[in-house]
C-alpha cells in the first residue's frame, strides 16, 4: 500500500449502516445480559460509594455525594461500554472470527467496516448510558428536561472512546494486550477526571493534565446537566470530545489499514 493511500482521509458511506445492522441483529439475541453486564459494576459502585461513603463525606459542591457520583458514573460507564465493544468484540470479529474479512468480500471497503464498528460501539455505549440515566432518574438525581442534553453528551462520549478503542484494537496481538490500555490509561483517567472527587482539589499540575483527558470533559458536561444547570465552557468540552472522536477514528483507520492491507 502506498503511503498516500495509507494516510488518506476515510471515505464515509451509508454502507457502514449495513455493518451496524449486522452487529445489531447478532446482539439483539443477548441484549438483556449484555446491558446488565455493562451496568453491574457501575451500579454497585454508585450505590455502595454513594450511600456508604456518602454518609461519611456529606455534601460536595452543594450536592449529595450520590448525586455527585451519578454524573461521573454516567460518563464513565459510557466510556467503558464503548471501550469493551471496540476492543474485545471488535478484535474477535477482526482477528478470531474473521468477520471483517468475510464482509469485505461483499461490495464493502475497510472504511465501511471500521465506520460500522465505530457507530455500533457508540450505540452500545449509548444504550448503557441510557440505562444508567434511567436509574439515576428513578432515584431523583436527574433534573428534566435539562438532563435530556446528557443523552447527546453520552453519544459523543461513546464516539470518542469507541474511536480510541479501535485504534488500540489495530495494535493488539491478543486479548491480553488490552489489559495495558485498561490499567494504564482508563483507570488513571477515571481517577483524574472528576468521577470520584472534584478535580479542583488536585494539585495545579495534575489539574492541567486532567483537562487534556476526554473523560474529564464528559463529566464536566454530564454532571451539571443532571443537576439542571448549563455547564460552564460547554462548547469547549464538546469540541474536545468531538476532536477525540474524529482524530481517534482517523488514527484507527490508518493503523487498521497498515495492519490488514499490507
Amino acid at each position: 500500500m502506498t503511503s498516500v493511500r495509507l494516510y488518506a482521509l476515510p471515505e464515509f458511506s451509508l454502507r457502514a449502516i449495513a455493518v451496524w445492522r449486522r452487529h445489531f441483529l447478532v446482539w439483539r439475541k443477548l441484549a438483556i445480559p449484555s446491558i446488565l453486564g455493562n451496568l453491574a459494576d457501575p451500579l454497585l459502585m454508585l450505590f455502595g460509594l454513594g450511600y456508604g461513603l456518602g454518609a461519611v463525606i456529606g455534601n460536595i459542591d452543594g450536592t449529595s455525594y450520590f448525586a455527585f457520583l451519578a454524573g461521573g458514573f454516567l460518563a464513565s460507564s459510557t466510556m467503558y461500554a464503548a471501550t469493551f465493544e471496540s476492543l474485545y468484540s471488535a478484535f474477535s470479529r477482526m482477528h478470531v472470527q474473521r468477520t471483517w474479512e468475510a464482509i469485505v468480500y461483499a461490495p464493502m471497503t475497510l472504511e465501511d467496516v471500521l465506520a460500522g464498528e465505530w457507530i455500533w460501539a457508540a450505540t452500545k455505549s449509548l444504550a448503557a448510558g441510557l440505562c444508567m440515566l434511567a436509574v439515576v432518574t428513578v432515584f431523583g438525581y436527574a433534573s428534566w428536561p435539562m438532563a435530556l442534553w446528557a443523552v447527546a453528551v453520552v453519544a459523543l462520549i461513546g464516539l470518542a472512546f469507541a474511536a480510541l478503542g479501535l485504534a488500540i484494537n489495530a495494535l493488539a496481538s491478543g486479548y491480553d494486550f488490552f489489559s495495558y490500555y485498561m490499567t494504564l490509561v482508563l483507570t488513571p483517567m477515571m481517577m483524574l477526571s472528576g468521577v470520584f472527587f472534584p478535580v479542583d482539589r488536585l494539585p495545579e499540575a495534575v489539574q492541567a493534565a486532567s483537562q487534556a483527558l476526554p473523560l474529564y470533559h464528559g463529566v464536566a458536561l454530564v454532571r451539571p446537566l443532571l443537576a439542571g444547570q448549563m455547564p460552564d465552557g460547554a462548547l469547549l468540552h464538546v469540541a474536545v470530545l468531538a476532536a477525540y472522536a474524529l482524530a481517534g477514528f482517523y488514527v484507527a483507520m490508518v493503523l487498521t489499514r497498515r495492519r490488514l492491507m499490507k
